[in-house]
């Protein structure tokens, strides 16, 4: 029997989410919206963030690790409170529709992504000494991570990895480039993938590749430039360019040339939070959808008093109802144990694009004013385009899809 209601402790994390951000972060907000407001306030010259802002999501990070809430996800054995991927459907989906887009010292920073920040679940991999030695400062949110994993042509397609470490002695010599790694221009730590078997790698089973774990000051280690995003002025993405980057052995992510395994440990928890986040703003579209409909008259009566827009709004229900039931059903699945690779890649590619329909019609809805940024309307359409991106394109996800359905995995 499928059970999707949520129990009363995983509720209450949420409301003790809510009430956190409500006390200790929103204020920051108020205190510091005239750096907020202003993106040419929060990145520099050089388009990266400004030393303010950047203290500003430290604190952040640090008040929510001193509440619990930054390694809730994060594996015991590391010091988190490892709660499954049915609580990161609830906490990601109920931050989302309480905040809406564009509150940078909200998203990705109370609660971490597994792939930048916090106790990454790839951190699990580590020799238990330098776990003891790294994970503390990055569980209290003193010290960030990021992850290199796409290049210039290795996207979508890993398998085109031109990354490379050579074994010399007791260290790894790397030298390659990485290209949209988000964090990459603030990271303390860099959890990194490399080919360290080149006949093994252009076989394509997934052997031949291995993780690192560089310290960003390591010598050849630079991140000479980033890359601005759609609607910023600067970026947290980063070019990581590596010369002759020397790394000793015990500090590898798993095995040698097991690394795609380690790596594929964070997409899990990854594409279950972005796509529950994306269940949560839309939801957020609708209620300020609902709302404006209400308020706004046309002819002498309110504008949800006409079909067209009453079709709309249903249509968005509509969407976000099957998104919603669909992540929750993902989330059971993985909670007992099962792989649900094709589950994963339906909810990511299923819930990002039905954001990016849910905002367009709240756009739409709100008219003239959905094109400002007054009602941060727009914002949430920028979120929702980009978001079809990361993580494995929609493209990406509908091939694994039907290679998993052709290959017998037709349970639906």
């Amino acid at each position: 029997m499928i059970d999707f209601e949520i129990s009363e402790e995983i509720r209450e994390i949420g409301n003790a989410l809510i009430k956190f951000i409500d006390q200790e972060v929103v204020p920051l907000e108020k205190k510091h919206a005239d750096l907020l407001a202003d993106p040419r306030k929060m990145y520099g010259p050089d388009q990266r963030y400004t030393e303010e802002f950047l203290a500003l999501r430290k604190t952040v990070r640090m008040k929510s690790a001193e509440a619990g809430f930054y390694n809730v996800f994060g594996a015991e054995q590391l010091g988190g409170m490892e709660m499954g991927p049915f609580t990161a459907a609830h906490l990601y989906e109920v931050m989302n529709e309480k905040y809406g887009p564009d509150r940078p010292l909200i998203h990705t920073v109370v609660i971490p992504s597994p792939f930048t920040n916090g106790l990454s679940p790839i951190l699990r991999f580590l020799n238990p000494d330098i776990i003891d030695e790294v994970c503390p400062s990055i569980a209290s949110g003193e010290k960030t991570l990021c992850c290199g994993i796409s290049e210039p042509d290795a996207g979508s397609d890993v398998f085109n990895m031109k990354t490379t470490a050579v074994k010399d002695g007791d260290e790894w010599v790397i030298n390659g480039t990485k290209q949209w790694i988000t964090n990459s221009p603030y990271a303390d730590y860099c959890m990194l993938f490399a080919i360290t078997d080149p006949e093994a790698f252009k076989k394509r089973t997934g052997t031949g590749i291995s993780g690192f774990f560089i310290d960003t000051k390591t010598p050849g280690f630079t991140v000479p430039s980033v890359i601005p995003v759609m609607g910023a002025y600067g970026s947290e993405t980063g070019i990581v360019s590596l010369e002759n980057v020397r790394v000793h052995k015990s500090r590898m992510l798993g095995k040698e040339n097991q690394g795609f395994k380690v790596l594929m440990t964070g997409v899990n928890t990854g594409r279950v939070g972005m796509s529950a986040s994306c269940v949560g703003m839309a939801k957020w579209g609708l209620e300020q959808s609902l709302e404006y409909s209400k308020t706004r008259k046309t002819f002498g009566q309110p504008i949800a008093e006409y079909q067209a827009i009453q079709i709309k709004l249903a249509e968005m229900a509509m969407n976000i109802y099957a998104a919603r039931n669909m992540v929750l059903h993902c989330a059971w699945k993985l909670e007992k144990g099962e792989k649900a690779l094709k589950e994963i890649s339906i909810i990511k590619a299923f819930c990002t694009e039905m954001l990016s329909k849910v905002m367009d019609e709240a756009i739409q809805i709100h008219g003239g004013m959905g094109l400002t940024n007054e009602l941060k309307i727009e914002a949430g359409y920028r979120y929702a385009r980009i978001m079809r991106i990361p993580d494995g394109t929609a493209e990406i996800q509908r091939r694994t899809i039907a290679r998993q359905l052709l290959s017998g995995d037709t349970d639906i």
